[in-house]
């Protein structure tokens, strides 16, 4: 299966992606897996992306694209692929259709996990890491024993920058603006399945394999 994996910061896909790639047997490629993959290489297209976030600057969309290309056309692509932060406009999924047509695929499904922002800002602005081991822990879903202290080393708990509330309403505002038209544009073309992504975890990855025609336990 050749799959693209859309949703909003807080909805689960990266819960989502580490489970259905066991359940499908096939690579998850995330574009900060592949840019650092491809700058550890070395490869011409890690270089130049490497000047780019060396800048702090966003990397091109050609050589993102040309990364991407890279990495669909090894070995372990060709039984199939999930694609998680790729594409994010629609500038990109246009790429990514000519890019599929020159490597003889052809998108399966793309999986939208839908959430409504209220409890996505309470999911992102919940979280709290350990200043000592770097533990997760969340106010709701995976409180501490002690509130302020983790419960693995006893260090003290923090909110990171970019989950203030602040932060998370314009990440969300970004996603709206840039990567929501991707969602007409699959639904078009027949390729969209959308998925709630407020349900219990276990209950999305159900959803998301009755989409694939997959019956998981």
């Amino acid at each position: 299966m050749q799959l693209v994996l859309l949703g909003p910061p807080g909805a689960g896909k990266g819960t989502q992606a580490d489970a259905l790639v066991k359940k499908l047997f096939i690579p998850h490629i995330s574009t900060g897996e592949i840019f650092r993959a491809a700058i550890s290489m070395g490869t011409a297209m890690g270089k130049e992306a490497k000047s780019y976030l060396d800048e702090g600057k966003l990397v091109p969309d050609e050589i993102t694209v040309g990364i991407i290309k890279d990495r669909l056309s090894q070995a372990d692509c060709r039984a199939g692929f999930l694609l998680d932060g790729f594409p994010r406009t629609l500038q990109q999924a246009k790429a990514l259709d000519v890019l599929l047509k020159e490597l003889e695929l052809q998108l399966t499904k793309t999986l939208n996990i839908e959430a409504p922002p209220d409890l996505l800002i309470v999911r992102l602005t919940g979280r709290r890491m350990c200043s000592k081991c770097g533990a997760i822990y969340h106010l709701l879903y995976n409180a501490p024993q002690n509130e302020g202290f983790c419960d693995v080393c006893g260090g003290s708990l923090y909110q990171r920058s970019d989950d203030s509330e602040e932060t998370v309403r314009r990440r969300l505002d970004v996603y709206k603006e840039q990567t929501e038209p991707l969602i007409e544009y699959y639904f078009a073309q027949g390729l969209l399945a959308r998925v709630n992504g407020a349900l219990p975890m276990n209950e999305v990855l159900l959803a998301l394999g009755q989409a694939l025609g997959q019956k998981w336990n």
